[in-house]
């Protein structure tokens, strides 16, 4: 049988969102009514994973879940985005990766995330996963699942000359040095810039600093993605850093932007490799700022067929 050859593989977490609407948040012991209740897939890993898949490129997800309701139900998540399932696991011993979150009308929320199956796996899997990690063009992790599996596989991709992608979030202050080593493009926003190198970065001047101390702890080029400001743009040998401003949206829900934005970026890299950090990064802006105007996660992230023909 003659191995897939997939152009984007995401090594990362699936969780399950349930999400309640509640005028406020409740106080210890209070229980309230809320108005609307749904349930929505999320998880970075997978978010990315699906919005590189609606762009057009061929993906796969290496990830665990759940023998239970949540986890076939994501199976399917994953099937109905044209994500191959070849590397989703199921186990007894974890309940799919769950987040209950509360959002009150204020658009505040609180959120409890029990990662469950998702801290399940590991080196076994990784190495089961390596024909498909060898032949890919880009390899993407982020910090929802044990680390030293996102910084095996960011070796692994790296050993085969793949390009990687790290996502250092939820950012933890004392990463592993080597996770900059083995990163071609260490994406991160403002916060986990923050954490990461104690800089603060509230402004496109603090972004350029924290990219450099970034970029100097080993990583090919760094993306410090601000939100509505854009990004900036480090590479390796460069002394300044670029910004790359987005256009203006009417922001609705930013959930799972910068998820829409690494998917997308995964995305070029993998179908125009010959193309600008700073382009690739431009056009990635364009994707998520579509993504902010429809409220949902997963639900929000855009199509091929919604975006305009430029952006390929």
């Amino acid at each position: 049988m003659m191995e897939e050859a997939f152009d984007v593989v995401v090594v990362g977490s699936c969780m399950t969102d349930l999400v309640s609407q509640t005028p406020r948040l409740p106080k210890a012991g209070e229980t309230i009514h809320g108005h609307k209740f749904f349930i929505g897939f999320g998880g970075k890993g997978a978010n990315q994973c699906i919005q590189a898949a609606r762009l057009g490129v061929k993906t796969t997800m290496i990830c665990k879940v759940g023998k239970d309701f949540f986890g076939d139900a994501y199976i399917q998540n994953f099937k109905d985005n044209n994500v191959s399932t070849d590397f989703v696991w199921q186990t007894s011993d974890a309940a799919t990766g769950a987040a209950s979150i509360t959002v009150n009308d204020a658009g505040e929320n609180a959120i409890v995330i029990v990662a469950g199956a998702n801290m399940l796996l590991g080196g076994d899997e990784l190495q089961k996963a390596l024909p498909a990690i060898r032949k890919a063009k880009v390899l993407v992790c982020q910090l929802e699942i044990n680390p030293q599996t996102s910084l095996q596989a960011l070796q692994m991709a790296r050993d085969n000359k793949v390009k990687t992608v790290f996502n250092p979030a939820p950012a933890i202050p004392d990463l592993d040095y080597n996770f900059y080593k083995v990163s071609d493009v260490f994406c991160c926003n403002e916060s986990e810039a923050e954490l990461l190198t104690g800089f603060s970065v509230n402004n496109v001047e603090g972004a350029h600093r924290a990219s450099q101390e970034l970029l100097s702890r080993g990583c090919g080029a760094v993306i410090l993605t601000l939100g509505p400001q854009g990004c900036v743009v480090l590479k390796a040998q460069e002394k300044t850093s670029t910004h790359v401003p987005s256009t203006a949206v009417a922001a609705v829900d930013t959930t799972g932007a910068g998820d829409s934005f690494i998917g997308a970026l995964a995305f070029y890299l993998a179908v125009h490799p010959t193309m600008t950090l700073e382009e690739m990064a431009g056009r990635a802006n364009q994707v998520a700022s579509v993504s902010v105007q429809t409220s949902g996660t997963q639900t929000s992230f855009p199509f091929r067929q919604d975006l305009p023909a430029k952006l390929f």
